[in-house]
């Protein structure tokens, strides 16, 4: 088992680095994470907290009416509520954010369901499926309706973690609506220090669209180390995270804090 973990740690390292190889970053999202297999207790309401700061990002907008990224921060609750062990579903209500003015702004709201599929007490693999659509105000997207499916695939051995999405996003409304969905690989390898301690990495690779696929190195890449770590009901994902190539967001910060509201 020791040889299967190590090459299972050594793959997903490979798969990791290679996002280090420079491109464009993506602007931090109201979310940053990569899914895995939790599911909350059934019938019980759930909420997580993201927040995310772009301490050094861009700051000329893209288009008439954009707010650039660089300098804002992100609040976004995560409301969720299990039908049962193998389903979700879930909130992003409200999408907020302080701007690098001070100014407290709502930006949107998504909806999501979550999938994951059954497994047996000893099996160590996992995978599922995650799909997202929401409403987000012009100053954040050109198109203000957009959607995400994201396949969620991981392994548990001794204390390694290990887990992949791809996500394929794309336009409902707005200019872009008919263009080829964008594809992106993230990805987590973390080491359990204690049972309520664990380190490790995520990166967030661009691959393209599904009609044009791109080297790495000219997509958008970001990597993160991170920290997680329990606090009694309270649960933490901390990462500080660097933009390569010619990104748009060069340094993030980002937190996802389990609130345990659901008793």
């Amino acid at each position: 088992m020791t040889g299967l973990i190590s090459r299972s740690a050594a793959a997903a390292a490979a798969m990791a680095l290679a996002g280090l190889t420079g491109g464009a970053a993506r602007a931090a999202d109201e979310e940053i994470q990569v899914y895995m297999d939790e599911i909350g207790a059934v019938h019980m309401p759930g909420l997580d907290v993201h927040l995310n700061y772009v301490p050094d990002g861009r700051t000329r907008p893209d288009y008439p009416g954009e707010e650039a990224s660089g300098g804002r921060f992100r609040i976004t609750p995560e409301w969720s509520y299990a039908l049962n062990p193998n389903l979700e579903l879930g909130a992003y209500l409200p999408l907020a954010e302080i701007t690098r003015g001070g100014q407290l702004e709502v930006g949107g709201a998504k909806a999501r369901i979550k999938w994951v599929a059954p497994r047996p007490a000893d099996q160590d693999w996992f995978w599922g499926l995650n799909l997202e659509i929401g409403r987000v105000r012009h100053a954040l997207d050109l198109n203000p309706w957009n959607a995400e499916l994201k396949g969620i695939a991981g392994v548990r051995k001794g204390p390694w973690t290990l887990a992949a999405n791809l996500n394929v996003d794309w336009v409902v409304s707005g200019p872009d609506a008919g263009s080829a969905p964008d594809l992106q690989l993230a990805l987590k390898a973390a080491y359990s220090l204690d049972k309520e301690t664990s380190i490790g990495f995520e990166t967030y690779n661009g691959l393209g669209t599904t009609k044009a696929l791109g080297r790495l190195s000219r997509n958008d890449n970001q990597t993160f180390l991170v920290l997680d770590r329990g606090f009694g009901k309270w649960d933490l994902n901390f990462g500080v995270g660097y933009g390569y190539g010619a990104p748009e967001d060069r340094w993030i910060v980002k937190a996802v804090i389990g609130v345990p509201i659901g008793g």
